[in-house]
């Protein structure tokens, strides 16, 4: 597949449904679907923004308004459409494609059947359902191009957890619990976390963590706070800075140690923090390759980096996934 990192303008006489396939990847959140139409060759052709409506009939509406909106924009119909590809948050199986305990959608019950549901109100092409993060693996491996078939996601948001893609292929493991690195305790006297376990590596690097510590007292996010505070001098916003750098150069080495990927992806709503958030990370690498020559030789620092911000990777990753299961 080529990588493409804009939205490029269809060829109008490309869309003859008798002679190309499109693929479609929906990236499903609680307030948007973002979807994306690809041609065969991976190319991003056109994107399309719609609000989500709650609800498993509301989810399904808003994924199938999005599907007909990219093929009426590049002047195809659905039937030239082989694939959907769907990324969603909560706990998914991907064999039948069904949703269980999707509050953020409103989908609070167990094995909503979102995959048929939607391929019902298309009626023509495949429908498959992926984990959100296991979609922004997939997507992310894709935007990077070369060197990236062994690549972990992890992303920091309200909570903390990572894809993982090797040789090109996600890695779910045998529960599907592979990447739930947030759940690592780091501090074994430290806070009980939503799991039963204390000191969780989550409740010092991600989203809801920071707020805990530090209630934002405005519009302002809890990270961006903490890092102005932190460089303004502020004691205890200098403390939470440097356990949120050591939590995640901790996740970072576990994960590198684990999976021995070659590049560790860092997206979610904390990269908000831009290369700051980076500076930190890779000065708390190096404190810790400083005792250990075996550290050192892995170059860690040098595999992590920021997820790309010019291309929607989850939506791209779901139309990828769609595209191996069709």
């Amino acid at each position: 597949m080529t990588n493409s990192a804009s939205i490029e303008t269809l060829d109008t006489e490309a869309g003859d449904p008798g002679t190309t396939t499109f693929a479609v990847g929906l990236d499903i959140g609680g307030t948007k679907v973002l979807g994306v139409l690809l041609d065969a060759d991976g190319t991003v052709l056109r994107s399309v923004r719609l609000p989500t409506v709650r609800g498993g009939d509301g989810v399904v509406r808003s994924a199938t308004d999005v599907v007909q909106q990219l093929a009426s924009d590049a002047g195809i119909g659905v039937t030239a459409i082989g694939s959907v590809g769907v990324g969603v948050p909560g706990l998914v199986d991907p064999l039948t494609g069904s949703v269980n305990h999707a509050v953020n959608l409103g989908i609070p019950g167990e094995s909503f059947p979102l995959a048929a549901r939607i391929t019902d109100e298309l009626c023509g092409p495949t429908v498959s359902v992926d984990n959100d993060l296991n979609v922004a693996a997939l997507g992310a491996s894709y935007a990077l191009g070369p060197g990236s078939d062994d690549l972990a996601y992890l992303a920091l948001g309200t909570g903390m957890a990572a894809g993982i893609v090797i040789n090109g292929e996600l890695r779910r493991g045998a529960s599907g619990a592979a990447g739930e690195v947030g759940h690592i305790p780091i501090r074994p006297d430290g806070p009980v976390c939503a799991c039963g376990q204390r000191g969780c590596v989550e409740l010092y690097a991600s989203g809801s963590g920071l707020a805990r510590r530090w209630p934002s007292s405005g519009d302002v996010p809890a990270p961006l706070e903490i890092f102005a505070a932190a460089a303004a001098g502020d004691e205890l916003a200098r403390e939470i800075r440097a356990d949120f750098g050591a939590a995640l150069a901790d996740v970072v080495r576990i994960i590198t140690l684990s999976y021995d990927v070659e590049r560790v992806v860092i997206g979610g709503g904390v990269t908000g923090l831009g290369p700051q958030l980076l500076e930190l990370l890779r000065e708390h690498l190096e404190v810790q390759a400083r005792s250990s020559a075996f550290l050192a030789s892995l170059k860690i620092g040098d595999r992590v980096s920021l997820a790309p911000n010019d291309v929607p990777i989850a939506a791209v990753g779901a139309a990828l996934a769609g595209l191996r299961k069709d």
